[in-house]
C-alpha cells in the first residue's frame, strides 16, 4: 500500500492517476473525504487526516509500505507554512518510521537551497522539509522540479488566459530569466520509478523538462501554440509587485504574489544538479508539444 498526501492538488491527481495505471494500491490523506470521492472513483482508498493534526496521521500509515509526500501550500502566513509543512511533515515521518515505512518520496521544489532558505516562507517550509526527511533515517527521494505545466491545473491556464485574452502580454522584469517546465505526467512517472528504483535510494533529484527556455521565449513559443499575434510589455518588478500587493489579497488560489516575484528576482529556475528525470529513464515530452497539448 501506497500513502499519498496531497492527492486532491493539482500534482497529486496526476500522481495518483499515474500509480493507479501503474497496478499500485494507493491510500490518500484527505481532510474531508465527502470533498474527495473523485479520488475514491479512481480507485484509491480514502483515510481521513489532517498534517496540522499529528494523531490524525497514525491510522493513514498503518500497513504502508511507501509514501508519496506532495503536500504543499503556496500562499499563507508564515505560521501557516510551518504548521502545515514544515510540522507536518515531521509528524508524518515520525508516523512512518513507527509503521515501518520502507520508502519516503517527497516532493520539493527548484531553488529550494540552503541560500534561499530566508527568501520567502515557501523555501523555508520546503527546505525545512528536506532537512527533516534526510535526517529521518528513512530510505527516501526528494524531488524539487520546475514549474510543472499541463492543461488542467498549475500557473499554464492562467498564462494561456492571458495570452489569449489581453491586448498585450505583460512579463514581469526583463523576461530573460530561464525556467524548464516538466510535463505534469512526466513528473508522475518520475514519482512511480522511484518507488522500486533502488538506484536512486537517499538522492536528492532535480527534475526539468528537456527545454531550458527564457521567460521571453516561453510567451513567444505559448503565443504561437495558441495561435494569436500580440505584443509583449515588460512591467517593471517595482509594478508587478505593487499589483501582486493588490491580487495576492483577493480570495482564492491567485497566481501572482510578492513571494512568487521574489523567487524569479532569484535567478534561473533550471536543473543544475543530479537529473532526475535521465537518472529513472523517464522519456520527457518537448516544451512545443507541452504547450500544443494545452492550447
Amino acid at each position: 500500500m501506497i500513502l499519498v498526501t496531497g492527492g486532491t492538488g493539482f500534482v497529486g491527481g496526476h500522481v495518483l492517476r499515474a500509480l493507479l495505471d501503474a497496478g499500485k494500491p494507493v491510500r490518500c490523506l484527505v481532510r474531508d473525504p465527502h470533498r474527495a470521492q473523485k479520488l475514491e472513483g479512481l480507485g484509491g482508498e480514502l483515510v481521513e487526516g489532517d498534517m496540522t493534526e499529528p494523531e490524525t496521521l497514525r491510522g493513514a500509515v498503518e500497513g504502508v509500505e511507501s509514501v508519496v509526500h506532495l503536500v504543499a501550500i503556496r500562499q499563507g502566513k508564515r505560521s501557516q507554512f510551518e504548521a502545515v509543512m514544515s510540522r507536518g511533515t515531521r509528524a508524518l515521518l515520525d508516523e512512518a518510521r513507527r509503521a515501518g515505512v520502507r520508502r519516503f518520496v517527497h516532493m520539493s521544489a527548484l531553488g529550494t537551497t540552503e541560500e534561499t532558505k530566508d527568501i520567502v516562507p515557501y523555501y523555508g517550509a520546503k527546505w525545512d522539509m528536506e532537512q527533516a526527511v534526510r535526517g529521518s533515517g528513512l530510505p527516501h527521494v526528494i524531488f524539487r522540479p520546475s514549474f510543472v505545466f499541463a492543461p488542467d491545473g498549475g500557473i499554464l491556464p492562467t498564462f494561456r488566459k492571458l495570452a489569449k485574452l489581453t491586448p498585450v502580454t505583460p512579463i514581469a522584469g526583463s523576461g530573460e530569466q530561464r525556467l524548464q517546465p516538466i510535463w505534469a505526467e512526466d513528473l508522475a512517472a518520475c514519482f512511480v520509478r522511484a518507488l522500486d528504483d533502488d538506484g536512486v535510494t537517499n538522492r536528492t533529484l532535480e527534475l526539468g523538462g528537456p527545454d531550458v527556455v527564457s521567460w521571453n521565449t516561453l510567451w513567444e513559443r505559448l503565443k504561437r501554440a495558441l495561435g494569436v499575434r500580440r505584443p509583449s510589455l515588460h512591467v517593471p518588478m517595482a509594478l508587478m509587485r505593487a499589483n501582486a500587493l493588490v491580487t495576492e489579497r483577493l480570495p482564492g488560489n491567485i497566481p501572482l504574489t510578492r513571494d512568487l516575484l521574489k523567487m524569479m528576482e532569484v535567478g534561473d529556475n533550471v536543473v543544475t544538479g543530479d537529473d532526475g528525470a535521465r537518472a529513472l529513464g523517464v522519456s520527457l515530452l518537448p516544451l512545443d508539444e507541452q504547450l500544443r497539448r494545452s492550447a
